[in-house]
């Protein structure tokens, strides 16, 4: 958990910083419906090669199954564990919610491509955030953001110490935490299913 906070204090301290404004980049980003009996929160690193493999191989037999249905709230929760995933946190969230979970599926199919691709981070994010309806200037912004970097950065830190949280994926549902990329059955007899 030390690493976890050094990493953190690290990615708040070496970012660059621009004025920011509050908005629509701080709401939560979710799928489900808010009536939903069940909540679940993902704690995720988009540079983290578990949260991957769970996106894309058990999140989508939940989407269907539980979350489509209506029994459960998904909520999307940043929790970076270096720079590389602070700044796609940072894109992502300048996309609009609707164009959100798409993006973050894009980055999770990518990974490897963006994150440990010749060149830098931000050079392999920019086609990935053009081809979700960005355009330059707003993608700039986005990485130059300093009040949402702190945002998520400070929210990383809650989610260690109101949770416990000292990895990724870490999933919080119904205020109880689970760790660990598991598959969709593994979640399901977790909620009850």
């Amino acid at each position: 958990m030390a690493i976890l906070r050094r990493a953190l204090l690290s990615i708040a301290l070496t970012c660059p910083a621009y004025a920011a404004s509050e908005g629509a980049t701080r709401a939560d980003r979710s799928m489900g419906s808010p009536q939903a009996k069940l909540t679940a929160i993902e704690c995720f690193s988009l540079t983290c090669p578990h949260c991957a493999a769970f996106t894309l191989q058990s999140l989508p037999e939940l989407k269907t199954k539980w979350i489509d249905t209506g029994k459960l709230r998904w909520v999307f929760y940043d929790f970076p564990t270096d720079i590389a995933a602070l700044q796609a946190a940072m894109v992502a969230r300048y996309l609009p919610p609707e164009r959100y979970e798409r993006f973050i599926d894009t980055l999770f199919a990518d990974q490897d491509r963006w994150v440990f691709g010749a060149g830098s981070v931000p050079d392999a994010l920019w086609p990935l955030a053009g081809d979700a309806g960005m355009d330059r200037a707003t993608f700039d912004r986005a990485l130059a953001d300093d009040g949402l970097r702190d945002w998520i950065v400070d929210r990383a830190r809650d989610a260690q110490a109101r949770w416990h949280v000292d990895a990724t994926p870490s999933f919080v549902i119904n205020g109880k935490l689970y760790a660990g990329a598991m598959s969709a059955s593994e979640f399901a007899v977790i909620l009850g299913g």
